[in-house]
Order: C-alpha cells, then structure tokens, then sequence
C-alpha cells in the first residue's frame, strides 16, 4: 500500500445515531458495499466499499451526546508529535492519539476555532484506495470565522502551502502539501470564511465532499432516501455541486465534475487525490489505489 504524504486526507468517516440506517442510505446512494476488518468485530465500526476499493467508514455512536458528523482524517508519521504541534499553535485535542489494532493510531483535535478533524498515523492498512471518482471522497475545505488564526495554525501544523483565490467575489484559501508549489494543480483541501449569510449559531467546521457521475440526480435521491438539499445543485467553474444532509443529520457536498475519463483512471501517487473546492479550486483526476496489503475483511457485500 502507497504510504500518504504528511498532511493529506487519507480517510472520512461518519458517526450516526443507527448505524443499520446509515448503510441502507449509503448503500443506495453512493452503491457502496460494507464489510469489517478483521480485529474490528466489536460491530460498532463498518468499512465502506466501491467497486471493492475502501472509500470511507461508518460509526454507530454510543453516546448520544456526540455529533453526527463526517470527519476527515489528515495522515501523519507521529501523531503524538503533530498533537503537540496542534497545542503550540492553539489547538486542542478532542481526543489523544490512540492506537487502534493493528491498523494504526488516531487522534480527533480541533483547530483554534473549533473546527474538528482527525490524525491518522497508519501501520499496516487503513486508509483510502479510490478518491476522486464516483462514490469516493474528492475534496475537504475548513469553514471558520476566523481565518487570521487558522490560516497559520494549518500551514505550520501540517506546513501546508497556502495560496490566496484572485477576485473579490469570495474569501478562499487553497492548500498544497508542504514541499509542493502551491496551486489548484496541487491543492488537497481549502479554508473557506464563513459570512453573514450563514446562521449566526454555525460553528467552524469541516465539510467533505464526494465524487457522483450526476449531481442532480444525488440530491433527488437524498429527498428520496429521507435525507435533505440544503444547497441545491448549482454549477461552478469545476463541475456541478450540492449541500445535502443525510438522513441522520450528517452534512456532506458533492461535486459532478463536467468531464472524467472513467475507463483509464492514472496510476495511483503518494497521498490522497483531492478533488475540487466548494466552488472555487481546481479538480485533479481521481485514482485507485491497488490493494495491496490490507487487514482481512469479512466478504463483501457485508450489507446494503
């Protein structure tokens, strides 16, 4: 398995109230099958597939206080290094790193204005092997209300290469991986301000977003599995998007790109491939990571 560049998203999860509810939605909206890694039989955590390629998990929450949420998970060598680097910068951490099996260690932070994400330092497996194209992630942006705190807490946190969107008609910042010059061609996420036309009550947050072959067609299907639109489908410069809730409360976008070479997807590069921004970055080609060693994992489709 190709190992993912420090500080790129390597994998998203959701937490949910039912977890049986959530993968009959998924399952018919994104046709993702499920299955669990082996070492992961306590039934709380489920993996989801695309075309057998790992593309997400889905959490049954045990308490109800917790937020039903997507999280992004941003890869990592030391995770307890980057948890100190988190606090020098102002962050905080919602949960230590904790090693999970086998697989890894995980940690949740939160940046200096409350916005969630996670850590993942992986060992032997766990991680995306499809972004970019239909029924996979493609593309994260932070929403904060203030940027003059975050911008510098992710570029030295993660050591992100920031650059600035031209144009007065929206506030939004592109980040590349450290090393890389910056730009829509590199860019792995985005930090997005959140305006007055947002309620007032809106923390910062993360959103995530997936690729589909038909934008329309998913939110109708959102409505149609009990789910919500609460930005209805609109073009931009990158392809066609939509703000939707599950039907659990989870907010997620995604993104129809206008063109996409479904039959010859690139070899697959060190590091998540991002895809595009809430309406304004650059969409870089989707790839599948081969298989390669993996935990063993119950046969597919474990449900729908």
């Amino acid at each position: 398995m190709d190992a993912f560049a420090e500080g790129t998203p390597c994998w998203v999860d959701v937490s949910l109230p039912d977890l049986e509810a959530g993968k009959r939605f998924y399952g018919e909206l994104f046709d993702w099958t499920f299955g669990r890694a082996r070492g992961m039989d306590d039934g709380h955590y489920t993996v989801a597939f695309s075309g057998g390629k790992r593309v997400a998990g889905l959490i049954a929450k045990r308490d109800g206080r917790m937020p039903t949420v997507w999280t992004v998970y941003f890869a990592t060598a030391d995770a307890d290094a980057l948890s100190e680097r988190i606090r020098e910068m102002g962050g905080q951490m919602v949960r230590e790193p904790l090693a999970v099996g086998r697989f890894g260690v995980m940690a949740l932070a939160a940046d200096p204005a409350g916005a969630v994400f996670g850590l993942w330092q992986v060992s032997e497996a766990l991680g995306f092997e499809k972004t970019g194209l239909p029924g996979s992630f493609c593309w994260t942006e932070v929403y904060t209300r203030d940027k003059e705190s975050v911008d510098p807490f992710y570029e030295t946190v993660f050591g992100f290469r920031g650059k600035d969107l031209p144009g007065d008609g929206v506030d939004f910042r592109q980040w590349s991986p450290a090393g890389s010059e910056p730009g829509s061609d590199s860019a792995i996420g985005g930090r997005s301000v959140i305006t007055d036309a947002f309620p007032a009550e809106l923390p910062g947050h993360f959103l995530s977003y997936f690729s589909v072959d038909d934008c329309d067609e998913t939110a109708a299907a959102v409505v149609r599995l009990g789910g919500r639109v609460t930005a209805p489908p609109f073009d931009i410069d990158y392809g066609r998007m939509a703000g939707l809730l599950d039907n659990q409360g989870a907010y997620f976008a995604v993104l129809a790109e206008p063109t996409r070479e479904r039959e010859r997807p690139p070899e697959p590069t060190a590091g998540a491939s991002a895809g595009a921004s809430g309406a304004v970055t650059g969409v870089s080609a989707g790839s599948e990571r081969g298989a390669g060693p993996e935990p063993e994992r119950e046969a597919e489709p474990e449900s729908t």
